[in-house]
């Protein structure tokens, strides 16, 4: 993937020793979701999001990414003014950086791991050469990550990057997704992740809509709410029982 990161920040010493930290940190061997993988799946969404419509999907059976686990279980939305692609005008760099700090810093502590990416953003982009209006906006969008239902109208980079780190919630692989998230918080007891679990999902079903850009909520809105109310109905009745999840 190293080749990948050099194409967005170049392939001087700084950016180079900034690829091989980013990839390390996805490779943790805490990590069982927020890998590499998942990396490359966003990175994937977005490139199939700015393509033309044919691009993202000629089914509604076709995979928008090969990550059956994508996205932190919190609500990215967010808003594309194209009914039928991308909007263009969007900052494709500033996008691709931020998929890759987005998760670039995971403890299980969410709030405090995205601010962290953030930071790390703002920290190393600058020696890559990149401007410092872009890191800004790289960093801006890593915060977004953090409670993606806050994500306002028009805003069209945050588009780009929520929509496609919610793909897997409209994709086959939601069971796999969803266990493995648990995994990544086998440190939190099971009553309480239940209860902290459910809270997510129900800010995610509050939401309007999920995908603000209009090609992917018409293929995977009502396939990600319908998982998503099968996961809190799980989750609910095993609260009531007080099972293990």
């Amino acid at each position: 993937m190293i080749d990948e990161w050099t194409s967005l920040a170049g392939d001087s010493p700084a950016s180079l020793a900034t690829g091989a930290e980013l990839i390390a940190r996805w490779s943790e061997p805490h990590r069982r979701y927020h890998t590499l993988d998942h990396l490359a799946a966003v990175l994937d969404a977005i490139s199939r999001l700015a393509g033309p419509p044919g691009h993202l999907a000629a089914d509604r059976t076709s995979d928008l990414t090969s990550d059956p686990a994508s996205g932190r279980a919190s609500g990215h939305a967010a808003g594309l003014a194209s009914d039928r692609t991308a909007d263009l005008s969007a900052d494709l760099v500033a996008v691709r950086l931020a998929a890759w700090f987005h998760d670039a810093v995971y403890d299980g502590l969410p709030g405090r791991d995205e601010e962290r990416s953030a930071q790390l953003a703002q920290a190393r982009l600058p020696r890559c050469g990149v401007p410092a209006a872009r890191v800004a906006e790289v960093a801006r969008l890593v915060r977004l990550t953090a409670a993606h239902d806050t994500l306002a109208g028009g805003d069209r980079n945050g588009a780009m990057l929520c929509d496609a780190d919610l793909a897997v919630l409209g994709r086959p692989g939601y069971d796999e997704y969803a266990a493995r998230i648990r995994q990544e918080y086998a440190h939190v007891p099971d009553d309480l992740f239940r209860a902290g679990r459910a809270e997510v999902l129900r800010r995610l079903l509050a939401v309007p809509s999920l995908y603000r850009t209009a090609r992917v909520r018409e293929l995977w809105e009502r396939a990600a709410r319908a998982n998503m109310s099968g996961e809190l109905a799980a989750l609910t009745a095993a609260q009531a029982r007080g099972d293990q999840p």
